[in-house]
């Protein structure tokens, strides 16, 4: 167990960061799964943008990498441009 004050906060604050981060990333998962699922090209495009806006926000706080944040956004962008 931890000696110090310091390591006991720094303890929790990786907790409750683990937490958020753990929403975030679940969060993202399920709307691109949605996306995904999505049959309807209209809808898929209006959600298009707000999951890559998502992927960018995941990107930013170091939750997952930039580039596999590309990757998927080029993917949901190619799947949405397939849809007929």
């Amino acid at each position: 167990m931890a000696n110090h004050k310091s390591a006991l906060k720094r303890i929790r604050q990786n907790e409750v960061r683990k937490v958020r981060n753990r929403y975030y990333h679940k969060t993202a998962r399920t709307a691109m799964k949605v996306l995904r699922n999505e049959e309807d090209k209209a809808a898929a495009a209006e959600q298009l943008p707000k999951v890559i806006s998502l992927l960018d926000k995941l990107a930013k706080k170091n939750i997952i990498h930039k580039n596999k944040a590309a990757n998927l956004k080029s993917k949901l962008t190619k799947h949405v441009n397939k849809l007929a």
